[in-house]
């Protein structure tokens, strides 16, 4: 199945020269946003994955339906002070500033091979802070999934030595 055909191209958002990527016109059919969701969960099966993590927001609607299907936990990643209990944190640079993500401190037992999702590898600065979360608590990176990979931006270099699958080119 092509999935591009299912993703929207919107023009100059959030701003100018920006071409935006919605993926809702692809989520909005069920029976693609079936499909995307198995291709996943075929590569996580591959993997032996004990656990799914995906950063906030879109990782989750990725994410979830992958770890359902796998029968195994999904946790989420979220920006500081979203997350009620003791969190483990990392600081990364965005284009003009830095955030900051966290993960609950007893979401990854040493040793689980974790999955990370999202919709979309683009700089990779979130995936690569996100990375660097799980590996504090000891997981396993077995592999990282996304629908969209904007090939000119070259997040995929930030994430060297890890398995990388993407449904999607632009």
């Amino acid at each position: 199945m092509d999935l591009k055909q299912y993703v929207t191209i919107v023009p100059d958002f959030p701003k100018p020269g920006i071409m935006f990527k919605d993926i809702t016109t692809l989520m909005d059919k069920g029976e693609v946003y079936k499909y995307a969701t198995d291709q996943i969960v075929e590569y996580a099966r591959e993997k032996k994955i004990d656990i799914v993590v995906g950063p906030e927001a879109r990782g989750f609607i990725i994410g979830c339906p992958v770890a359902y299907a796998l029968g195994v936990g999904f946790a989420p990643v979220r920006k500081e002070g979203k997350l009620p209990r003791e969190v483990v944190r990392v600081e990364y640079g965005l284009e003009y500033g830095k955030d900051v993500l966290t993960m609950h401190k007893d979401a990854i037992k040493p040793g689980q091979r974790v999955l990370i999702t999202d919709d979309l590898l683009a700089t990779g600065g979130t995936i690569r802070a996100t990375i660097q979360l799980v590996e504090q608590l000891g997981g396993v990176v077995a592999g990282i999934a996304f629908l969209i990979e904007l090939t000119e931006l070259e997040g995929r270099k930030k994430l060297e030595g890890y398995d990388i699958l993407t449904l999607m080119q632009f």
